[in-house]
């Protein structure tokens, strides 16, 4: 074998210009996939991590059949104090589950005064939340100590593009009017402290307020809630704790991230890009690797012949073919893979700023994944050894009569 292989790339190095061009095309698809797979794939966790730390969570669990009537927020679907305390107790008994979180979420008009609008609000417990949604308080437009809640009862957060169209600022009192789940209404005054950007753009009209201010607004008796928000811990699968909460919780929704945010839409076609240059790659190895092996074997027909007419069994002769196309396409990959590792480092040194709607100071800080550039680099060797299979096959099936008359 070992004998094969080296006769394999002594055959390489006589024709040393078209090996270099060939292994150029495969460092080039190697090198340009490892570099798009790590940029994309970073940009990909960093948009997760920012829309699940700052908002929605990993996990959310509600009441059956809230999340497809969630456009209008109904109050009459939420959990009751006795399925909070339970749902609580499953979770405090679960070593994957991080933290967790209640909210009450509802729709309500504010007030200036002066004028009036809609608004969507979701009440928290801060202590609760912010161990949760970790990166909350970096939405707020006014600077904030994580270390602190980021409201307090008698408080309310109210979203940038509503702050700015009412001209109302910080300390500024507001009323809010919303309507009980048993159809009357009710209003209260509350202070404005602070502005909270929405994630993806302006449009938002998403604020925040205390649990306990929205209770009694809503004249809520007890301890209902809309949904508890669930942070897992880095190494738990979402899957698993998702399968294990539905098994002890029946006749509740529990659904992870993508379920609840049109980013996953985003996340799924980074993912297809990522395949689809991925398959560019291959047929890249492909071509490149079938057309040396096809001229290999064109202009050595006498060499072969002369090598079978020795002896030599047509399964090494093929051997050795399908080694040389083994042997560029590692040298390719190797290179390749350098190469795209030391791109993914100078960018992660360079820390490039960029800006995605309304988040600005994002750094790209991609991640070497070694079991990416595992199957990367099977896929370009298993591409090689493909396509030298045939040009090898056809080698291997000359006559030597044929061969040595060969001109």
């Amino acid at each position: 074998m070992i004998n094969i292989f080296k006769i394999a790339i002594r055959n390489l190095m006589r024709y040393k210009r078209r090996t270099m061009l060939t292994s150029l095309l495969i460092v080039i698809g190697v090198c340009m996939v490892v570099l798009f797979s790590g940029l994309a794939g970073s940009f990909k966790s960093m948009m997760i991590g920012i829309i699940t730390d700052s908002s929605i969570g990993h996990l959310q669990i509600h009441k059956k059949g809230y999340v497809a009537s969630i456009d209008t927020l109904p109050l009459n679907m939420n959990l009751s104090a006795e399925q909070y305390k339970k749902v609580a107790g499953v979770l405090d008994g679960k070593p994957a589950i991080e933290a967790y979180a209640p909210r009450v979420k509802f729709g309500a008009m504010l007030s200036n005064y002066a004028e009036s609008t809609s608004v969507r609000l979701s009440a928290i417990d801060p202590v609760r939340e912010q161990r949760v949604c970790t990166a909350l308080y970096t939405r707020l437009k006014n600077k904030h100590d994580p270390a602190e809640p980021i409201l307090k009862p008698g408080e309310v957060i109210i979203p940038e593009r509503i702050a700015k169209a009412m001209k109302i600022k910080p300390g500024a009192p507001v009323v809010l009017v919303a309507t009980n789940k048993d159809g009357s209404v009710n209003g209260m005054e509350y202070t404005m402290t602070a502005v909270i950007e929405d994630i993806l753009g302006p449009g938002g009209k998403d604020g925040y307020m205390h649990i306990d201010d929205a209770r009694k607004l809503l004249r809520i008796k007890g301890g209902e809630v809309t949904e508890i928000v669930i942070r897992a811990k880095p190494d738990a699968s979402f899957d698993k704790v998702v399968k294990g909460l539905m098994a002890e919780l029946p006749g509740l929704e529990i659904h992870t991230w993508e379920k609840l945010s049109p980013f996953a839409n985003i996340a799924g076609m980074i993912d297809l890009m990522i395949i689809t240059v991925k398959i560019i790659m291959i047929a890249i190895v492909l071509i490149s690797v079938l057309n040396v092996m096809l001229m290999s074997v064109f202009e050595r027909i006498r060499e072969i012949g002369t090598i079978a007419a020795m002896g030599t069994l047509p399964s090494r002769i093929m051997g050795l073919f399908v080694a040389e196309g083994f042997s560029l396409g590692l040298l390719g990959t190797v290179a390749g893979l350098v190469l795209g590792v030391a791109g993914l480092l100078l960018v992660k040194a360079l820390e490039i700023n960029f800006e995605f709607g309304r988040m600005k100071g994002l750094v790209l800080r991609p991640e070497i994944n070694v079991s990416e550039l595992l199957v990367i680099g099977s896929i370009v060797l298993l591409a090689a050894v493909l396509a030298a299979l045939q040009p090898a096959y056809k080698a291997s099936r000359m006559e030597p009569v044929d061969a040595l008359g060969h001109v």
